[in-house]
């Protein structure tokens, strides 16, 4: 399904860069917003869209009119992370996004796609498909996951398409120093002799970024399957062994030192996506 336009909002943050690259890679037109021009002037893809800067918290548009009627909105933008548990996740966030997004959805031609998170099936273990109840621990899943039902009755109401994407873990290029993997290649850079983390026994679903940013797109721009869909590999691994693999590549002497921070109390110790209908959607992965 080519669509004629397509937005994407927190295009400067570490997937929307991706997600962007993608788009303009495929031959499609993009229209990226983030808050302001600065960053996005940084990335290589800034001549080959139309920027607009738009910091939809603090401003009351009407938004698809503002971003020039979009065919597609894949909508990446939240403020606040990784801050999982603060009430303005509930408090402040959740109304803005529910005022961006209707926005679109009113306008009844604009096909929605919102990200999602792992964290919307709180602390359940094992394969987790879509059909698994949500039953989210934080403010931040529990805001995600209203906002996703919101969703899903007014674009019931506008006969509009609709996807909620649910990420599970994923690594790569932009991502968060204070991330795991960032946090490992600084200590293995500066000549650290240990590497302080959790048991490591967790296991979880892991996916380049890239690999995400692609199966986003993918799933935006297909029409036969609507509201949720797990982005994730399917294939769980431990975050003990994901360092070690990493530390491995790197070719590095650095010991891990096992068990100096707890768990997080708001995860499962075992759990990962089932991906049967990310391949409906897409194909073979």
């Amino acid at each position: 399904m080519k669509k004629e336009k397509i937005l994407v909002t927190g295009a400067t943050g570490f997937i929307g860069y991706h997600v962007v690259q993608w788009l303009i890679n495929s031959g499609f037109d993009v229209v990226a917003s983030g808050t302001g021009n600065e960053k996005a002037k940084q990335f290589e893809w800034y001549n080959s869209v139309d920027f607009i800067p738009c910091d939809y918290y603090a401003d009351d548009l009407n938004y698809y009119e503002h971003f020039g009627k979009p065919d597609l909105l894949i909508h990446l933008g939240w403020k606040g992370l990784p801050n999982y548990m603060m009430r303005f996740h509930m408090e402040e966030n959740l109304f803005s996004e529910m005022r961006f997004v209707r926005s679109f959805i009113d306008s009844g031609r604009t096909k929605v796609v919102v990200i999602g998170t792992c964290y919307e099936y709180g602390a359940a273990e094992g394969c987790l498909s879509e059909e698994t109840p949500a039953n989210p621990v934080t403010m931040y899943a529990t805001a995600k996951d209203a906002l996703r039902r919101y969703i899903s009755f007014i674009a019931k109401e506008n006969e509009i398409q609709w996807n909620w994407i649910r990420l599970f873990f994923l690594y790569g290029e932009g991502q968060s120093p204070r991330s795991l993997l960032p946090q490992l290649d600084a200590a293995i850079e500066r000549g650290d002799a240990e590497f302080p983390m959790s048991g490591g026994e967790q296991l979880r679903d892991y996916l380049p970024v890239e690999k995400v940013a692609e199966y986003i797109c993918r799933i935006a721009l297909q029409d036969s399957v609507d509201g949720i869909v797990n982005c994730c590999s399917g294939d769980p691994i431990s975050v003990r062994k994901l360092v070690e693999e990493r530390v491995a590549g790197k070719k590095s002497s650095i010991k891990l030192k096992l068990g100096v921070y707890d768990y997080p109390v708001y995860e499962g110790m075992s759990f990962w996506g089932d991906n049967r209908l990310l391949k409906r959607c897409i194909g073979d992965l």
